[in-house]
């Protein structure tokens, strides 16, 4: 009984609960709140740290600037996540922005935000992390190489989406427990390109020259600094994971610790690490670089240089791997609400989707932006078909028994 409960994930049945007469499903809540706080820096430290940081400088024009702006959004996350933390007292439920919407606008403004969530936004970024994570895997493997093969980038790319769904299948705990292994490997690496910049500094090595002129050519331009803090806030992205997963926080209140112990760390670590390269590398190699930690890595490291490839590999599994945590809590709210429709219905209308979208695009390629807000669209249709449909045949109900049955699959509460 023990090893299914486990193997069931984070879904579990209490017998007191059963007694009792309460609902016998729910998440367990196994979340504590250094977990929580590895969760929220595991998701918003991701590759863009070790590769592109450089985005805030283009737009800033002066090293000072945009370590000011880099400070500056974190201190803006911080105060959004506090803002949005606020909602989950009102709502305590897992999910999310679903929930939340769904309890504040109704059905169906909530079924367009899961429709558009389950069909394009997170298998998008699955993809795009995956990738990325295949091709600083491989880069040890071969060395010199401009462009690595296609073909083995994309399998190791899909062996990473199978390798970790099977993990969130198997076991959240197991899950949540290489989330947090990914997250000290984050943050062990970030340390080692401080402790670097700072080893250069007292060798007296580092290009100190940048103190010198840290504010000259600093923009005046209201829109050049909104990219700015756009560029920097995008690396913070992230700390709403935790709001996927409310009901399986030990102690909900430990949301708002959570963040003001994630937030002022990453905050932290982001300034240092960008002081570390602007000691080490020169504004214009940072802005001429597509990877500037590589850069600095084979500047400081040498030999061990290696280690820079390996530590985005692990960031950016971490980060996949907290795409499925977080992206599999939404879809069981959006179930039990009964926004996820009989499977024929998706898989018709994405097929049908994907036609109406790229055949004309392909045929006229100046119209896209016309065509994406035609797909958004048929959202409604969806919605009332799957109002329509809710009154399953019979045999459907049984097929669908049968397949909770062999997939070891238990409804929700309000499908019970």
């Amino acid at each position: 009984m023990e090893s299914r409960k486990e193997r069931s994930g984070s879904l579990g049945v209490a017998g007191q609960e059963l007694s009792s007469g309460a609902p016998g499903l729910m998440l367990r809540r196994e979340i504590g709140l250094w977990s929580a706080v590895s969760l929220i820096a595991g998701c918003m430290i991701g590759s863009g740290i070790f590769m592109s940081p450089q985005g805030v400088l283009v737009y800033m024009g002066s090293p000072g600037a945009s370590l000011v702006v880099w400070a500056l959004c974190g201190l803006v996350a911080m105060l959004g996540a506090l803002c949005y933390a606020e909602l989950s007292a009102l709502v305590p439920e897992s999910g999310g922005e679903y929930a939340y919407i769904l309890r504040t606008f109704g059905s169906l403004p909530a079924f367009l935000v899961i429709y558009i969530f389950t069909l394009v936004g997170r298998p998008a970024t699955i993809a795009a992390i995956s990738l990325s994570f295949a091709e600083y895997a491989l880069a040890p493997f071969y060395p010199g190489c401009p462009s690595l093969p296609q073909a083995v980038v994309k399998s190791v790319a899909a062996s990473c989406i199978l390798l970790l769904m099977l993990v969130n299948i198997w076991s959240s705990r197991l899950a949540t427990m290489l989330m947090n292994v990914c997250t000290v490997a984050k943050v062990f690496s970030l340390l080692i390109i401080v402790v670097g910049g700072a080893v250069v500094l007292v060798q007296g090595h580092g290009r100190t020259e940048f103190l010198l002129s840290a504010f000259h050519n600093t923009t005046q331009q209201a829109g050049r600094i909104g990219m700015a803090f756009y560029q920097g806030l995008w690396s913070f992205d992230g700390w709403n994971s935790i709001n996927y997963m409310m009901e399986e926080l030990k102690n909900p209140k430990n949301l708002v610790w959570a963040l003001m112990i994630a937030i002022p760390l990453v905050t932290s670590l982001y300034v240092l690490v960008n002081i570390s390269y602007l000691l080490v590398l020169s504004p214009s190699e940072i802005l001429s670089s597509d990877a500037t930690a590589v850069r600095w890595g084979n500047q400081i490291l040498g030999s061990w240089a290696w280690l820079v490839p390996l530590a985005v590999a692990l960031s950016t599994f971490g980060s996949v791997n907290g795409v499925f945590l977080g992206g599999s809590r939404v879809c069981y709210a959006a179930a039990r609400e009964g926004h996820m429709v009989p499977t024929f219905i998706p898989v018709v209308m994405l097929l049908a989707s994907l036609y109406l979208v790229l055949a004309p695009i392909i045929d006229n390629p100046q119209m896209e932006f016309l065509y994406v807000f035609l797909f958004l669209l048929s959202g409604f249709l969806v919605y009332f078909l799957f109002i329509y449909f809710q009154c399953q045949p019979k045999c459907l109900q049984m097929a669908t028994f049968h397949l909770q049955l062999l997939l070891e699959v238990a409804p929700t509460t309000k499908n019970h």
